[in-house]
């Protein structure tokens, strides 16, 4: 190199220094990660307060998805459980694809279609609700187990923390479990391990007794440790089938070493713009939502009275859940129509059989026997986290406190879900829900559920929504969508006055105050037989984002005790492994 250009560079290299140091004090300082907003909406407080904690820890929406599932399990024992099955609907942020995680309960491989009937071909009364012959083959372990494996950032242990805790330490009685122990306190009583675990000295504990689960906290530790193995093998598989075929079950080792999760496609239905994500058979609700929204898309209800509006609402109820009763049933199992339901040609179908001045009298449609009925004794959350994953999660163990038998040493309360089967046809089940052979009992069948967990969309705005209700779950949820399309935010969609019609009891339910005097009074010239309800029911939960400010709203039904949070959290780095695992230990 010539001297004159090494001193040249001799220079520059001499300068660079200086140089850079003027650079960072001419560039603006680096700005610091901004906080992102999540939101839980749940039954509980606990179970909310779990949720957004995972959040806080690095969790997203499905790490967060368990530790609700789990607490709820220990703190509602009357609405669900380890020992229950539901359906958790995932959308993954930056993915085209939603996905319903079916963890519905399994019939037993030794279950047999007249399994609940006596030697006259008659229902034996209760068999299908109490005791250890009335429970299915649980899925939500197996459901807890593929959320972490699959789709969570977290080990499932670290998930699973507070609700071990929770079981191990107590919780403490509140009004609301009282109320539900009060129902089924005989059951509960007739049971050993359910009165020693849930009940004081054989009577109902007192407001703010602390009821303590130490033997659910072990068999929560052996999942926290194992994931699917420490439940559906090994010691806690072991302990159940011997307590259940000891008093009566037909349970074995093969039932539960071959449950699977299945992931099915969701129900995709529109109405005037909006998109509705709903669940897929086993449940019906994605299929009976599509169907009244496309029968009601052939009407303008926005420029019609309320009773009218009302009207329109309960012919399209009557028919959807008629479709469900001849219809519906586990898709694996039966052929269900689908695409013949859901077509534009029936729904156009449908909406001309409406007369728009007068009611449709069921028995004109298809006459069986049924009983009204409806509850809370399911439950539901709603997740949303800082990267815009997002899950409405609905899970049960079928009537209060499922079965009222705990499998000894294992404090795992059983479901009675084999009474979601159409145990004879025409025979409504407890929820007044009547089936045809399509819902027949089968082994290794899934019975038919209403659990609807959901997802509304506009050009604009979000809802994740669902709620507990049995047989009323469904248009609960129809009513929340209606309500949210006409602009509607999360407290009103979970405040809304409810009513309800499924085809058989033909009777229209409403809460107290769903109908004005004057409502009511031209629904009934109409046709329409009204059956007001001195009670409230369901206990929705609702979160709601505006898609252009990332605002979220979270709201939790008034009629329960839960709890809806929006809460702000240092932004989590995302890149997750695609479906294999999100794990970053």
């Amino acid at each position: 190199m010539p001297p004159v250009f090494l001193k040249r560079f001799c220079r520059v290299v001499a300068l660079l220094p200086v140089l850079l140091a003027l650079t960072s004090l001419a560039a603006p300082p680096a700005r610091a990660r901004e906080p992102a907003r999540v939101a839980v909406a749940s039954a509980h407080p606990l179970a909310t307060r779990a949720g957004i904690a995972i959040m806080r820890q690095g969790g997203n929406a499905f790490d967060a998805a368990i530790a609700v599932a789990a607490v709820l399990a220990v703190v509602e024992p009357y609405s669900s459980g380890i020992g229950g099955g539901g359906f958790w609907l995932l959308h993954r942020a930056g993915h085209a694809r939603d996905i319903m995680l079916d963890g519905r309960e399994r019939a037993p491989l030794r279950a047999r279609r007249d399994m609940y009937l006596d030697a006259k071909g008659q229902v034996r009364k209760g068999a299908s609700i109490t005791g250890s012959l009335a429970a299915g083959i649980p899925g939500v372990p197996a459901a807890l187990a593929h959320l972490a494996g699959h789709y969570g950032r977290l080990p499932l242990a670290a998930s699973l923390r507070a609700a071990i805790e929770l079981a191990g330490n107590g919780f403490e009685a509140d009004p609301y479990y009282l109320k539900m122990a009060r129902f089924r306190l005989a059951d509960m009583q007739a049971d050993a391990e359910t009165a020693r675990i849930f009940l004081a000295d054989g009577q109902l504990p007192a407001i703010g007794q602390r009821i303590v689960q130490k033997d659910l906290a072990k068999t929560l530790r052996r999942l926290a440790e194992k994931g699917y193995r420490g439940f559906y093998e090994g010691e806690t598989a072991l302990r159940l089938v011997h307590a259940v075929r000891k008093h009566g079950g037909i349970w074995t080792m093969k039932d539960l070493a071959t449950y699977e999760v299945v992931e099915r496609d969701p129900v995709v239905a529109y109405y005037q713009g909006m998109k509705l994500t709903s669940a897929a058979l086993p449940s019906s609700g994605g299929l009976v939502l599509a169907e009244m929204l496309n029968i009601l898309s052939q009407f303008d209800l926005e420029g019609l009275s309320r009773a009218r509006r009302v009207h329109l609402i309960v012919e399209a109820m009557r028919r959807a859940y008629r479709d469900r009763a001849e219809y519906m049933g586990d898709a694996d199992h039966v052929l269900v129509p689908e695409d013949y339901l859901l077509s534009e040609a029936y729904a156009l179908e449908l909406a001309g059989s409406i007369d728009r001045d007068e009611a449709t009298r069921s028995e004109r449609l298809r006459p069986v026997y049924a009983s009204p009925s409806g509850g809370n004794d399911t439950t539901h959350y709603s997740i949303i986290d800082a990267e815009g994953n997002r899950v409405s999660a609905t899970l049960s163990i079928n009537y209060p406190f499922g079965a009222c038998f705990v499998a000894a040493g294992t404090g795992v309360l059983l479901n009675d879900e084999m009474d979601d089967f159409s145990i004879k046809p025409g025979t409504p089940n407890v929820y007044g829900l009547v089936g045809n052979e399509a819902n027949a009992i089968a082994p290794g069948k899934r019975p038919l559920s209403s659990m609807s967990p959901s997802f509304a969309e506009t050009r604009d705005r979000l809802a994740i929504v669902g709620t507990p209700g049995g047989s009323r779950i469904i248009t609960m949820v129809l009513n929340a969508v209606l309500e949210f399309f006409n602009g509607g935010n999360a407290r009103s969609m979970v405040a809304l006055r409810r009513f309800h019609h499924q085809y058989l009891p033909d009777s229209l339910f409403y809460e107290p105050g769903a109908f004005s005097p004057a409502v009511a009074d031209e629904l009934t010239l109409m046709g329409h037989h009204l059956a007001p309800l001195k009670d409230t029911y369901g206990n929705m939960q609702v979160i709601v984002q505006d898609k252009r400010s990332g605002a979220l709203q979270a709201a939790s039904d008034p009629r329960g005790i839960g709890k809806a949070e929006v809460a702000l959290i240092e932004s989590v780095k995302s890149g997750c492994k695609e479906h294999k695992g999100c794990k970053t230990r």
